[in-house]
């Protein structure tokens, strides 16, 4: 996001704890501000400093089964650190926040493709966390006139040239599944493979991170009446067996399957319905799954060099 947006001319600044990302990963020309959002002494300093006009809150703990594991970790960084942020963003002037919301608040109880009309029914704190801060976002529009956007990501995924996932450990599957062609793992391991699909594997709608970049820059620009929550997603589904034969075929190397236990929270089919975004914001997804997994393994290739 910063990548795209200084390339556009703004000036962007980068508030980050670095617990569970990487001081290079952000642009030599951005201001990199060393902290956590729930410092609201420090959150109302940097926007009165930088005269922020908008807000673009990334800031969460994503991964499902440790939001099983670990509740109280995600509630106290999800929506404690979100509100302290929405409140530090509404005291200093700001009056445009952009969220980083989830598809997991759909739930398991509605047929795909998901609509943001459905009702949210959540099965991990993951979940639970991202829909509470979606509603406190809607009340605080209606209080204090704050304009806001929830982007509900499906599956982020892909690279830039010079940036892409590095998590450690690595729990996302494409990431995994480009380790496994490059020898760096023996084999890829499918969390449950009886799940009510066609193959039994999860599918899910991945996007690349480069049209969720786009679309954040259209929220920018868009009219305060605009605001609400979107999907952000392609509206195409791939299940997991369907991600390992792809990644096969654009790396050219073996990748080795081995079944395990489902993963707690997983809900078998998140497949979006993307058609309100188009509407509003003019925005659609470019990028296909051979161009993720492409841009992936060409940044898993240099990876080295980075480390």
């Amino acid at each position: 996001m910063a990548e795209k947006l200084l390339r556009l001319g703004r000036r962007v600044v980068v508030l980050d704890n670095l617990s569970r990302g990487h001081r290079d990963a952000v642009p030599e020309a951005a201001c990199l501000v060393e902290g956590d959002v729930a410092d609201r002494s420090l959150v109302g300093s940097v926007l009165r400093q930088h005269q922020v006009a908008a807000v673009m809150h990334f800031a969460a703990f994503a991964l499902v089964g440790e939001s099983v594991e670990k509740p109280e970790l995600y509630y106290r960084n999800n929506v404690i650190g979100s509100l302290s942020l929405i409140e530090e963003t509404l005291q200093a002037g700001v009056g445009r926040f952009v969220f980083s919301s989830t598809c997991s608040l759909y739930g398991d109880r509605h047929q795909p493709p998901l609509t943001e009309e459905m009702a949210a029914h959540p099965i991990n704190p993951y979940g639970e966390t991202k829909l509470a801060v979606e509603r406190a976002l809607e009340w605080y529009r209606r209080g204090h006139g704050l304009s806001y956007f929830c982007l509900r990501y499906f599956n982020a995924c892909g690279a830039t040239a010079d940036r892409g996932e590095r998590h450690q450990p690595e729990t996302h599957l494409i990431p995994r599944i480009l380790m496994a062609a490059a020898g760096e793992m023996d084999s890829i391991p499918i969390l449950g493979d009886d799940y009510p699909t066609p193959d039994g594997t999860c599918i899910r709608d991945y996007i690349h991170v480069e049209d969720l970049a786009d679309a954040h820059i259209l929220t920018l620009e868009a009219p305060p009446a605009a605001s609400g929550v979107y999907n952000a997603a392609t509206g195409r589904g791939h299940s997991v067996r369907e991600v390992i034969d792809a990644a096969r075929r654009i790396t050219g190397r073996p990748v080795r399957e081995l079944v395990a236990p489902r993963r707690p929270g997983d809900p078998p089919c998140l497949v979006a319905e993307p058609a309100k975004i188009r509407r509003a914001l003019g925005w659609q997804a470019r990028h296909d799954l051979d161009s993720v997994l492409a841009s992936a393994w060409a940044f898993r290739q240099r990876q080295p060099a980075l480390e």
